[in-house]
């Protein structure tokens, strides 16, 4: 099992931008990757953004591409999600977990952290 723990997120105004932690720890070499997703108040979990650990190989949505960057560091087990331009609409619970391995992107994920709130003001 991994643990992971999420930071960074807080009140944050629009247009501005904002960087979030994942920090790993437990059975990490189990995990090839590491993805973001997020749920805003009354809608679903979605997924954001997904790296291997191995390569730093991101994969986006069409949704995400152009504002969130993912990106990783080995020797920290960190995973990163840095939000550009926000708007209102970012506002959310993100969250990370690990992809199971087996395909690209994991369609499957096993470990979560307990989530970071991004309040978006504007």
């Amino acid at each position: 099992q991994v643990q992971l723990v999420e930071s960074g997120g807080g009140l944050v105004q629009a247009g501005g931008s904002v960087r979030l932690s994942c920090v790993a720890s437990g059975r990490t070499a189990s995990s090839t990757s590491m993805a973001w997703f997020r749920q805003a108040p009354g809608k679903t979990r979605e997924f954001v953004a997904a790296i291997t650990w191995g390569g730093g190989i991101p994969y986006y949505t069409d949704a995400s591409k152009d504002r969130f960057t993912i990106s990783r560091d080995n020797a920290k087990n960190t995973v990163y999600l840095q939000i550009h331009t926000l708007k209102p609409e970012d506002t959310a619970v993100y969250y990370c977990a690990t992809g199971r391995r087996g395909s690209w992107p994991p369609r499957t994920y096993d470990d979560w952290g307990q989530g970071t709130q991004v309040t978006v003001s504007s």
